[in-house]
């Protein structure tokens, strides 16, 4: 087993979502690798954290401590994220700033799923998401993936689509050795 460690991040907060399933699919197939893995699910963000967390209060709530704890354990992250309004869930954006600035993802390397009921797979949100990673000086792996019209290509915790399979395939591959 390799000593590096990968968190794969849900980027919402939603209950029961896809996105979640997909970290679960990532993580299986990543461990099958050989590498540690472990979930940073959203959902589990205390429910106060933009107010207790943020500014000010940097540093005092140990529920938030737990997550920058696990940002800090790992060398590499996933983020799996859903499409929201044509971009990214508000809450991945307020669970970024909550993090220790400036270097809790400086020179983290980072892998970007998008996840999107619509046929683009979360292209724009992906997009969006890399500009704030790279003004935090996090190195984010060229190779995003896009599924797109995923409740036709996921089901039961497995990809349908061949495509999909081999782009996945490929994608924690290169990351692996990023």
């Amino acid at each position: 087993m390799s000593n590096t460690k990968i968190g794969i991040i849900v980027g919402t907060n939603r209950n029961d979502s896809q996105s979640e399933e997909v970290a679960k699919y990532y993580s299986k197939k990543i461990t099958e690798a050989g590498f540690e893995t472990t979930t940073i699910s959203l959902r589990d963000l205390p429910h106060d954290f933009a107010f207790s967390a943020l500014y000010s209060n940097a540093g005092k709530n140990s529920a938030f401590q737990n997550f920058q704890d696990k940002i800090d354990a790992c060398q590499k992250l996933v983020f799996v994220i859903p499409e929201y309004n044509g971009s990214y869930p508000g809450v991945l954006k307020t669970f970024i700033d909550g993090l220790r600035h400036p270097d809790s993802l400086a020179h983290k390397k980072i892998a970007l799923v998008g996840v999107s009921s619509g046929v683009l797979g979360n292209a724009v949100g992906l997009s969006h998401i890399d500009d704030v990673l790279s003004y935090l000086n996090a190195n984010v792996m060229g190779l995003r993936i896009k599924l797109g019209n995923i409740s036709q290509h996921f089901k039961d915790g497995d990809f349908s689509n061949p495509i999909y399979q081999n782009f996945i395939e490929k994608q924690i591959k290169i990351f692996l050795e990023f």
